[in-house]
């Protein structure tokens, strides 16, 4: 009698539930080998960390950055765009697809959690498990110590204030902070030339600044932000 039923990485990967066999055991064992790999290299040596990241990483390019400590189940299932970077202690428990967007950045100990279990202890006994996708666009900065939950996707050029538990969607342009995490405002053109608590961001720096805007010679990159 054949056995038609869909191998336990197939289940995972189908965002059903699933069970940590010896399969899917040993599709972990890459990322934990790079993972001590980079977690153990002299944190001056830009060159090995850079080319660890890639090599880890599902989707990555050069231009993407990771201050060990870092931890993922796999690396794999993690893509990220151009201009990522992570800052120190970073967690991402890459069971289902982590998507990254261009220019994106986290502060220190961020953890983004796409795996779960059953609600019921008789059920989660069972050793089934889950993991549920986690989207994250284009332009965000995520603060130190946040918590994105299963499932989550934020919108591009949202800001999540330090100590958040996201458990629900964030829309683009809007400031989100909170446990749960919930829309404080609205990001507009009057904030482009602020900084932390308001203040202004002086002449000398706003200059170059500009420059560099003017350099980009994108006006997709930053649409503007009138809501």
């Amino acid at each position: 009698m054949t056995d038609n039923r869909m191998s336990n990485p197939e289940r995972r990967d189908r965002e059903l539930v699933y069970i940590a066999d010896g399969a899917v055991m040993e599709e972990m064992k890459r990322a934990r080998r790079l993972t001590q790999e980079l977690n153990t290299t002299d944190r001056a040596d830009f060159e090995t960390i850079g080319r660890i990241v890639r090599e880890l990483l599902g989707k990555s390019d050069g231009t993407a950055f990771i201050n060990p400590p870092f931890y993922c189940d796999y690396g794999t299932h993690i893509e990220v765009g151009t201009g990522f970077f992570a800052n120190y202690n970073c967690t991402m428990l890459d069971v289902g697809k982590i998507r990254i967007g261009d220019h994106v950045q986290f502060a220190p100990n961020v953890s983004i959690y796409t795996a779960g279990h059953p609600v019921h202890p008789a059920t989660r006994n069972s050793l089934y498990e889950y993991g549920i996708d986690v989207t994250i666009g284009n332009n965000v900065w995520v603060g130190g110590n946040v918590v994105i939950c299963p499932g989550v996707t934020i919108g591009d050029n949202a800001v999540i204030g330090a100590g958040s538990v996201v458990t629900k969607d964030i829309p683009a342009w809007t400031v989100a902070a909170g446990n749960p995490c919930r829309v404080i405002r609205q990001i507009t053109e009057a904030d482009r030339r602020k900084q932390f608590g308001g203040r202004e961001i002086d002449d000398e720096a706003w200059s170059h600044i500009l420059q560099i805007q003017a350099q980009e010679n994108d006006p997709h990159k930053y649409p503007t932000a009138s809501v």
